[in-house]
């Protein structure tokens, strides 16, 4: 980086300090930090080309285009790279197709901007909950709740094994918990959700003779596959070649199978923990092979289904910028959600 490139910044007439993207509010030019984390080239219906770029920190996204009759289109073009950081001068704006920035400077972030506070994790989305205690939550569950000593120490081999890399996997790369340590987050939900569910039902319909320790092993591992599936980067989560041509439940299912050859458990538990792996997601247009066919997979199923859902609703209920008692359409759930009537009591 030369001399020119680090002091662009200098000077200048901004009165603001540095802020981070998501403290800016409408009308408001500062500098800040982000990510590129998405650059496409596209063209209007007109034929009109322009580059459509997101700028991103840890809680706001900001997508808009470059046109290329623009001063911005060619560095656009030839060194905006995805995956990298920057630091901008821009105008912040509210529109009607969505926040936009007007750049006014930006550079690639060098080392002289630790000084400044630049922390790459500053510009990533994270969950709101530790990894580690969220792991070291999940290896208790796994002890404490799975009383069958087979299935627990089956469980606690995978999680043991892929520690490192679940301590900072996202859940999916868009949708839901799509974020650092959004893996732990919703398999620790989903766990707990198993739990209770398992203990409701087992006393509810005791002639269905549910096991237990299955439903919890299964709400455990039933997104075990997205190790292989997907890994992070600075842009956030990306499918892997196998990820992209196999998908996670058939790899989730090679991992519990690996993982019988070198633990002990029976044939009867193998096959009913592996249907639950491929039934999770219930329909072949979502991945799954075959619909639940036991009561154990058919509650994992739906404790995993409520969790994504649910996380996708209250983001949506607290990003979305439409006003009124209904936020827009434009949320992975596709549909309006209800926020309340107008002039209700707090």
């Amino acid at each position: 980086m030369s001399k020119a490139q680090t002091s662009l910044f200098d000077g200048g007439d901004v009165s603001s300090s540095l802020t981070t993207l998501s403290a800016l509010t409408n009308g408001q030019e500062a500098d800040f930090f982000a990510l590129l984390s998405a650059k496409e080239e596209l063209t209007t219906k007109n034929g009109k080309p322009y580059h459509k770029v997101t700028f991103r920190d840890a809680q706001r996204e900001v997508s808009f285009p470059i046109w290329n009759d623009t001063s911005w289109s060619t560095v656009c073009r030839d060194q905006w790279t995805v995956g990298e950081f920057y630091k901008l001068r821009a105008l912040y704006r509210e529109t009607d197709y969505g926040p936009q920035l007007e750049i006014r400077k930006i550079r690639p972030v060098v080392e002289a901007d630790t000084a400044e506070g630049f922390r790459p994790e500053m510009c990533l989305p994270s969950s709101r909950f530790d990894p580690h205690e969220m792991y070291e939550e999940l290896i208790s569950l796994t002890k404490d709740f799975i009383e069958d000593t087979e299935i627990s120490t089956f469980v606690q081999s995978i999680l043991e094994e892929y520690q490192i890399i679940l301590l900072t996997l996202p859940a999916a790369k868009y949708n839901h918990h799509a974020h650092v340590g959004g893996f732990l987050e919703h398999v620790l939900s989903v766990a707990k959700t198993c739990a209770y569910f398992a203990d409701k039902y087992a006393e509810l319909y005791p002639e269905m003779q549910l096991d237990k320790d299955l439903v919890i092993a299964g709400g455990i591992l039933h997104d075990i596959g997205k190790v292989r599936e997907l890994t992070a980067t600075p842009a956030g989560a990306e499918y892997t070649p196998a990820g992209t041509l196999i998908g996670h439940i058939l790899q989730g299912r090679d991992i519990i199978r690996e993982t019988a050859e070198e633990n002990t458990i029976s044939d009867e538990k193998l096959l009913r923990l592996e249907h639950i792996i491929v039934a999770h997601q219930r329909l072949p247009e979502w991945g799954s092979p075959k619909a639940p066919m036991t009561p154990e997979a058919l509650i994992v199923h739906h404790a995993d289904d409520l969790d994504a859902k649910l996380q996708m609703m209250a983001m949506a209920l607290e990003d979305d910028p439409a006003e009124g008692p209904f936020t827009s359409n434009r949320n992975p759930l596709r549909q309006k959600i209800y926020r309340g009537g107008e002039g209700e009591e707090a």
